[in-house]
Parts: structure tokens; sequence; C-alpha cells
């Protein structure tokens, strides 16, 4: 069913991209997604054609604490396609309730980023990272790429299959500091570069725009978007920066000579 509310990963589940594998552990609860995207999710799945996927996200729903559920209904920002589901199930949006911000998103179970081998890795370690990862199931890489460590990330959004790489940006844990080092990547698929450019909270903080303009990975649709909020000294960069496209340093010189 149509949830009223997309993102990237929701939009590979519902065009029927995602292997049953994963449905079914997204059904099970197991992906540490933003509140936005787990209940849509859910929902979604409980839809899935498969039954036993079907049955395991209605279970991971009915799971959910009522009064939870009621103040995350409450939140302005919560589809109304989504609240007439629960409202079918007898779950009311919560009167007096409703901010918009962390508080209240049901079942949230983001680890800690903490510990394990974050900042204490040498070159040897890395590369057993690496080789660890390397070895998981497409499954098992799409649940660290939502609850593993900062280093696990930049791996995982490296990994050549999307689904991989788009749940990482769908992890809570992304910070804005990793985006921003996303934006400058060559070595990431487009798809990544053009969703960070398609996320206004990201795209608010100048730092991730100019790196996403200057980073000859970008689509040129998405690099031309940026220029008109770049300062000069970034355009004048990117006027003579023979990696990006001549047709992005051309557009940048007009802006200079028209200012």
């Amino acid at each position: 069913m149509e949830v009223g509310f997309s993102t990237p990963l929701l939009e590979m589940f519902q065009r029927g991209e995602v292997p049953r594998e994963v449905r079914l552990i997204a059904a099970q609860g197991e992906l540490a997604l933003r509140a936005h995207e787990r209940i849509a999710l859910l929902v979604l799945l409980a839809g899935d054609a498969d039954a036993e996927v079907a049955s395991a996200a209605d279970a991971t729903l009915r799971a959910l604490p009522d009064a939870e559920v009621a103040g995350w209904l409450a939140r302005s920002d919560v589809p109304e396609r989504i609240r007439a589901f629960f409202a079918a199930r007898g779950v009311e949006p919560a009167s007096g309730a409703g901010e918009d911000g962390p508080s209240g998103e049901p079942g949230g179970d983001a680890e800690d980023d903490n510990g394990g081998s974050e900042g204490s890795e040498d070159g040897k370690e890395q590369q057993s990272l690496v080789q660890r990862i390397a070895a998981m199931t497409v499954a098992q890489r799409v649940v660290r790429a939502m609850k593993g460590t900062r280093e696990e990330r930049a791996i995982l959004i490296r990994d050549p299959n999307k689904l991989v790489s788009i749940g990482v940006l769908s992890s809570p844990k992304l910070t804005e500091t990793e985006v921003e080092s996303i934006a400058k990547m060559a070595n990431v698929s487009e798809d990544v570069l053009r969703i960070i450019g398609r996320t206004r909270a990201w795209m608010k903080t100048y730092t991730v725009a100019v790196s996403l303009a200057k980073n000859p990975k970008t689509p040129v649709a998405t690099s031309m978007n940026i220029l008109p909020r770049l300062m000069d000294k970034d355009l004048r960069m990117i006027s003579i920066d023979r990696n990006v496209p001549e047709v992005l340093r051309i557009a940048a010189r007009r802006k200079l000579l028209a200012e």
C-alpha cells in the first residue's frame, strides 16, 4: 500500500527491488531506521505479498506500545495515510503531544556508536574489518549499514549494492560530519551523491553543498542546482577545476561575470 511518505530506501521496497531476506529482517524490526522510515516501512510490509513477511511486520507493529505510537502519530510531519492505518487498529494521535523533535519515536533501537573498533584500528585491523564485511551477506551488510560503527559506514557507503549504500544514508547514527565526508568522495555511486543533494536537512549546511558541487562524481544536474548559492571563492575554484564537467566550469565563470 502507499504510505504517503517516501524516501530512497522506501522507494526501493515499493518497487520490489529488495530481496525477501532483507524484507523479512525489516519486517521483524531489525533495521535501525529513523522513526518515519521505520513505521512507514512496517506499514508497507504489512501488505507484502509474502505471507511470512506480512505477518512479521504486523506482529512488530502490534508489539509497539500504543502510548508511544499515539505520541508519535501526533507529530505534524506524520503522513495522514499512516494515521489512518493506525486509526483502523484503534490507535489515535495523542492529544497535547506531537513535538517535532527526536522524542516520541517508537521502537528506536539505534546502538551507541562508541566502543568496538572505532577510533582504535590500525591498518591491519582495518583490513580485517574490510574482509569481514566482504564476507557478509547483503542482508547482514544492510543491517550493519544502519546499526554499525562510523568505520563500518565509511566502508559500506561504497558498497556496489545500492540497497547497502542507501542503508547507510538511512542510519539514524549518520552524522553531518560523515555526510560532508561522503559528499567529497569520488568512489561512491552517483545515486548516493544525488540523494544527499535532494536532502534538505543536509543541504542546509554550506560545507556539504560546496563539497558536492566540487565533487567530479556528482551528477551535473545536482551540481548546477547548487551553483547559485556558492560564494565567489568557491565559484572561482570550480571555474578552473579541470576535474569537474566543462559545463559546470562554464556556468561558474558566467555566474562570476554576471556579479
